[in-house]
């Protein structure tokens, strides 16, 4: 069987011999000390790689290689970076918005896939001692207007899923899937990432009422104590996993059952809590990978009762702003090797307000916040914290509405604008010093 690599490179009429990329050598970050070897791209804004096409960017990643060797060609397998069964318990999350990254074309949104690929040189690798995994924002096809770019005040909102479908218009390039399928192409993005050293998991909401299932005769309403619905939607989340994926960010998780509903803002009923316990339980099992991290939005209260639910991390329980209050907790619950809750740089309700200075505090304390780096504690970072976006736009917004800030029309044109510029660039070089030093440890 063809790997998808090379099937992504022959459907846009490219061969697979690889080359080397002498810039980005000259140009790449190192891991600190030992971890010399561990190498990617700052000092960048977002537009410098997504310009690219598909071809250099794989050039890139194959140059990056740690081991320093140069594959000329993509290799058959791919193994995902093993930091064990429980690697969710250490992990750096990094949300990347894969839709406001793709092409914005003639009205339309697409291709978020391999704008999220050519992302991928300038996400550092994972460190000695936990691994860095991105998290996807959007997979499966949205409700409220996939695939359509509409005005920044337009709701199109990505918390709203439809199952039972294809996968979104928003991420696939549709126009090559007589050459490769949208499966495959998330497979090409996978094994891209492992090939980097990174893990990936995907965003995913949980409220009954923003899911839908798509049928012949249209979308029907989704239901938790529908059975078949129950078991369509695990196997939507097997076939994910069994294409490379192994983290689920599950929006909401801090509710499931009943609790705490007064701080509810999802819209419909979750699931109870033995039955999310069933159905992670029946990820892990009928996907045959035990290593799946499952996160948990604000599941960061009661631990032992997000433990046993089968989450590994839990966001929104304390903040970098204080380094000594995260190395504390992290001393605290540095025995529980199963689950711990995480700390935030920023999540995906932000909006806007930090300053460069608070988030790289914030990046700061997330990656050094511990006395032992064994006893480190999961953190959760967005886009935004890595790539700052243009001043009048944040993570939340772009969450809620898909609009273009093209000025001619161009795709370039978006990208060049959706993120700040020169003072982007310095930040994002500021955040990359910060992982050089993290990646030894």
């Amino acid at each position: 069987m063809e790997i998808c690599v090379n099937k992504l490179l022959k459907a846009f009429g490219e061969n697979t011999k690889l080359q080397q990329d002498e810039f980005c050598k000259y140009i790449a970050f190192h891991g600190m000390g030992d971890a010399y070897s561990k190498r990617w791209l700052a000092n960048i804004v977002p537009a410098d790689l997504l310009k690219l096409n598909i071809k250099q960017a794989v050039n890139i990643i194959a140059t990056l290689c740690e081991s320093g060797y140069f594959y000329e060609n993509f290799p058959d397998y791919i193994e995902t970076p093993n930091y064990g069964d429980n690697w969710g318990r250490l992990a750096n999350y990094i949300e990347i918005n894969n839709r406001s990254i793709g092409y914005m074309d003639y009205g339309c949104s697409c291709r978020g896939i391999e704008g999220a690929i050519k992302l991928l040189p300038a996400i550092p690798p994972s460190a000695k001692s936990w691994a860095n995994c991105v998290i996807l924002s959007q997979i499966w096809q949205n409700i409220f207007g996939d695939a359509y770019e509409k005005g920044p005040c337009e709701e199109n909102s990505i918390y709203g899923i439809r199952l039972n479908t294809t996968y979104s218009d928003n991420v696939i390039n549709y126009s090559i899937i007589d050459k490769i399928s949208p499966e495959e192409q998330l497979r090409a993005f996978n094994d891209l990432a492992h090939f980097r050293g990174i893990k990936t998991g995907f965003r995913h909401v949980i409220s009954e009422d923003q899911i839908k299932i798509g049928t012949p005769n249209g979308d029907i309403a989704f239901h938790w104590n529908n059975h078949e619905h129950q078991e369509l939607y695990i196997e939507e989340c097997v076939k994910l996993m069994n294409l490379g994926f192994e983290c689920m960010f599950i929006d909401s998780a801090k509710h499931i059952g009943g609790y705490d509903m007064p701080n509810y803002t999802g819209i419909g009923a979750l699931p109870d809590y033995g039955q999310m316990q069933y159905i992670l339980y029946e990820i892990r099992r009928r996907s045959g990978k035990a290593n799946i991290a499952f996160v948990g939005e604000k599941s960061s209260c009661d631990f032992e009762r997000y433990r046993l639910m089968g989450l590994n991390a839990g966001t929104d329980y304390i903040t970098g702003d204080d380094f000594y209050a995260v190395r504390q907790l992290s001393e605290q619950l540095k025995y529980n090797r199963v689950y711990a809750p995480g700390v935030e740089v920023s999540n995906d309700n932000n909006e806007g307000g930090m300053s460069y200075e608070q988030r790289l505090n914030r990046i700061n304390t997330a990656l050094f916040g511990f006395y032992l780096a064994s006893d480190k504690l999961p953190s959760f970072m967005q886009m935004n914290d890595l790539f700052p976006l243009r001043y009048d736009t944040n993570t939340h917004h772009l969450m809620m509405t898909n609009p273009s800030y093209s000025t001619d029309g161009t795709s370039l044109s978006h990208w060049e604008n959706l993120f700040a510029k020169d003072d982007g660039r310095y930040y994002n070089f500021k955040a990359g010093e910060l992982f050089a030093h993290a990646l030894n440890l």
